[in-house]
């Protein structure tokens, strides 16, 4: 492989970007490109080196936004470039094998609030193997001082996005930050992105109340609805810690398919609320 693409892909997943490696790992007969070959395919189309061009690298590009979408592979690719499969393309007469691998769609954890329950949460998915990323307008909050665990973005929320914060199939975003107010801002820029998971802190009352205002500001109900709300497991917990705990485990559940109906009838003989608003 490309020493220079093998960097590029190095240094875009650690910046939080997903992409596609596409390796040309079987070729027999004449094909466009030798063993060793290989392609980086981003969410959006585009791609930094080539497998061939043509029909066999269009196919590649649209099998990988498909599984970046999708969450599968790796896989194989097998081609068979035949002169009447090329469409009417100068094509060698060889077959070639592609290997696919999605890079950078760990399942991540990203939470919007640095106080004392996104610290403990942080510190939680991190120990759990999730790559995390917490946002804060606060940049004495969000700093890799207070939160050592992954990485933190500390602006204003309508440039989070900009400045680290990734949104992808595979993030399970928790909404915690210093009050209401923001909550429903966050709640509000998150409609549309993609999500595995959505949760908000707060009381019934105060989420009741906040849901209300959205929904006035064109806030859909649908995506209203498939909020977790209130955050977490009612597991009773009280500190910023146990609290944390309670929301991990509902993510983890959501992530293996645990069934969430039976995991909460188990739980709701347990005393204890289901927890508000720490003050942070």
């Amino acid at each position: 492989m490309d020493r220079l693409l093998l960097n590029l892909v190095h240094e875009e997943v650690a910046d939080g970007r997903a992409g596609v490696l596409c390796t040309v790992v079987g070729a027999e007969g004449s094909t466009p490109r030798d063993l060793g070959a290989a392609m980086w395919v981003r969410p959006d189309g585009s791609i930094s080196g080539t497998v061939g061009g043509g029909a066999l690298e269009n196919a590649v590009i649209g099998k990988s936004i498909e599984m970046l979408k999708t969450g599968k592979g790796p896989v194989l690719h097998k081609a068979a470039l035949r002169p009447e499969e090329s469409g009417g393309e100068a094509i060698c007469g060889g077959d070639v094998i592609i290997l696919m691998e999605p890079l950078g769609i760990e399942a991540e954890v990203v939470i919007f609030g640095a106080g004392h329950v996104g610290k403990a949460l942080a510190r939680a998915a991190a120990s759990a193997d999730f790559r995390v990323t917490v946002w804060d307008e606060r940049q004495e909050f969000a700093n890799s001082e207070t939160i050592p665990w992954g990485k933190t973005v500390a602006c204003p929320l309508k440039e989070a996005f900009e400045k680290g914060v990734n949104m992808h199939p595979f993030s399970y975003a928790v909404v915690v930050t210093r009050g209401h107010a923001l909550d429903g801002e966050v709640v509000r820029v998150l409609e549309g992105k993609p999500l595995a998971y959505l949760g908000l802190i707060g009381s019934r009352r105060k989420i009741a109340s906040l849901r209300e205002k959205l929904l006035n500001q064109g806030v859909s109900q649908s995506y209203l609805d498939q909020i977790f709300q209130p955050v977490g497991l009612p597991i009773g917990a009280e500190t910023p810690e146990e609290i944390a705990v309670s929301i991990l485990a509902e993510i983890i559940a959501v992530r293996r398919g645990a069934n969430l109906s039976k995991l909460r009838l188990g739980f709701s003989l347990l005393p204890g609320p289901c927890f508000p608003r720490l003050e942070e």
